[in-house]
């Protein structure tokens, strides 16, 4: 299952920018999904399981919460154009961007649960005070 000609199906697609994309980009963006190529959507294993790609679980899934507002690193900026593509292809509400620079530790690794970064929970178990724990946001997120 590939986009490839759908983004003719839909009208001109654009989306608000309340964060920065990696080249500074903020405000209304005008989507351009062609530029994308081709992108698999779901792949039919042998079982006749299909797996769903993570563009169109995101895109229902924050529909069906109702999500207005998406905030999320900027490693994931071009994948917003297929994901207004997705949205407006199902009938679905655009909501607001909000892309961020990506938190990373002291040696420039990114944090993330893969690499075993500490949670917020993890945090709060240890009794650090939430002004602290924003400090230490503010200062990974620059």
């Amino acid at each position: 299952y590939v986009t490839k000609g759908l983004e003719k199906a839909a009208a001109p697609l654009s989306f608000t920018e309340y964060g920065r994309g990696p080249q500074g980009q903020n405000g209304w963006i005008i989507a351009q999904p062609e530029r994308l190529g081709d992108v698999i959507l779901a792949r039919g294993q042998a079982n006749a399981i299909q797996q769903f790609s993570y563009h169109l679980a995101v895109v229902v899934d924050d529909a069906s919460q109702g999500v207005t507002c998406v905030t999320r690193g900027q490693d994931l900026f071009f994948a917003t154009p297929l994901h207004c593509l997705l949205q407006a292809l199902l009938g679905l509400q655009t909501p607001a961007y909000l892309h961020h620079a990506l938190a990373l530790d002291e040696t420039g690794k990114r944090l993330a649960k893969r690499h075993d970064a500490l949670s917020l929970k993890q945090f709060r178990t240890a009794g650090v005070q939430p002004e602290k724990i924003r400090e230490l946001a503010l200062a990974v997120l620059g």
